[in-house]
């Protein structure tokens, strides 16, 4: 998330209350989680075993809980609990506004867009041209739609990503201030869910189509024309390529890369990258050929027992 109006690194720690390394009027523009910073961007790491990685990213400003070494052009924000602070500034940038109508005032809808009745319309929506939106839709606050886009019956843009910091007394929600990108021709069918990213954008590419019944993740990036088939679960920050096929009700884990061109079998478990160009099945999923290989040689077990009994 960018800030409307950039901020000092000054103005930061005043809002959340800590200490801070650097000039006070270092230039701080937004905030955003480790795989989507830019430089001015706040990023915020609370365990050692990323220290390095958020000091070493393209942050310039790292919300940490440990008083280190301020790498050259960079700058610190010492918290004692840096996911609670990381909160406190979505909840200054981007507060949560109750809506008092079903279609916002301040959404803007292109022409020639069709929007059924019982849609609810957020805050600050974008919708294209020439779309149609199906009833029972809800387009959470800062979406984008592009031009020529269909989206069925009881679909949800924009829910909050599911993001929770195991606390000794309850689970703490990550709040979220990112939203959903839909891009041009693309086709949404029932009941799917697409939630909003943390800090970045939640994207479908031009083009994609989403069947009935399919989940995807905070901060995920599906590319274009890419088929999504019924029941699929795809987690948090994955990045789906280009013309990517994937069938029913795969599971795919967070964080990982599906190459270009790809093609994923129905119930498969995506548990790593995976090559594009390439035709995957099976938990873990893997190379078509080889798992109907692996399964081929389970299937001569039997027949190697009988064999081993006989030479006894």
């Amino acid at each position: 998330m960018k800030f409307n109006i950039p901020q000092t690194l000054e103005d930061i720690a005043r809002i959340i209350d800590c200490d801070y390394v650097g000039n006070a009027e270092f230039p701080v523009l937004g905030m955003n989680e480790i795989h989507m910073v830019q430089p001015g961007d706040i990023v915020f790491v609370d365990h050692p075993k990323y220290y390095d990685k958020a000091l070493e990213s393209l942050a310039t400003i790292v919300l940490i809980n440990k008083e280190v070494d301020c790498p050259e052009g960079k700058a610190l924000l010492v918290s004692n609990d840096p996911f609670r602070d990381f909160n406190k500034l979505t909840q200054h940038f981007r507060p949560f506004v109750s809506s008092s109508s079903a279609i916002a005032d301040s959404a803007i809808i292109g022409e020639n867009t069709v929007i059924q009745p019982n849609v609810f319309v957020g805050n600050n929506v974008k919708i294209g041209n020439d779309c149609l939106i199906h009833s029972n839709v809800s387009i959470y606050d800062n979406t984008v739609i592009g031009n020529n886009v269909i989206i069925h019956a009881g679909t949800v843009l924009g829910a909050d990503a599911f993001y929770y910091k195991n606390r000794p007394e309850k689970f703490d929600k990550l709040l979220s201030c990112g939203n959903v990108v839909i891009e041009d021709n693309v086709d949404i069918g029932s009941l799917c869910t697409i939630d909003k990213g943390v800090s970045d954008s939640t994207r479908i590419g031009e083009g994609t189509k989403l069947d009935n019944q399919v989940h995807i993740g905070h901060d995920t990036v599906l590319g274009k024309r890419c088929l999504v088939a019924s029941q699929v679960g795809i987690s948090g920050c994955v990045v789906i390529e280009d013309f990517v096929t994937v069938w029913g009700q795969v599971g795919i884990t967070s964080g990982i890369v599906i190459g270009e061109k790809a093609i994923i079998s129905a119930q498969s478990g995506v548990s790593k990258s995976l090559e594009g160009h390439k035709s995957y099945f099976g938990t873990p999923a893997d190379d078509f050929r080889k798992k109907y290989k692996e399964i081929a040689a389970i299937r001569k077990i039997p027949e190697i027992i009988e064999k081993l009994k006989d030479l006894k």
